[in-house]
């Protein structure tokens, strides 16, 4: 099942409210349970994955677990460039060197 979730908002500029969104595919036997505890719970699915959401990154913090060190970024540089006569400013220009045959 494919499930389109509402995450948080927030006031910009006045009454425009922007919300973050995503989309995640789970299980549908996952989604029919949220479903089912949110309607026993008299409360949304939103809040639902909220709340598991919010619990799950809180433990995480505190026990931290999953939560690897981080590493320094190695920056991988080679000497070249673009081949000769090659002009990706022209985008005819640029076609016609892709075309000439080798």
């Amino acid at each position: 099942m494919l499930l389109i979730c509402y995450i948080g908002s927030r006031r910009f500029y006045g009454n425009m409210v922007f919300h973050m969104k995503t989309t995640i595919d789970l299980p549908d036997d996952l989604v029919i349970a949220a479903k089912k505890q949110a309607a026993e719970s008299r409360t949304t699915l939103r809040e639902i994955f909220e709340r598991g959401l919010r619990r799950e990154l809180s433990s995480r913090r505190g026990r931290g677990r999953g939560v690897r060190p981080r590493r320094a970024i190695r920056w991988v540089t080679a000497k070249g460039g673009l081949p000769p006569g090659l002009d990706v400013a022209n985008r005819q220009r640029m076609h016609e060197w892709l075309q000439k045959p080798r």
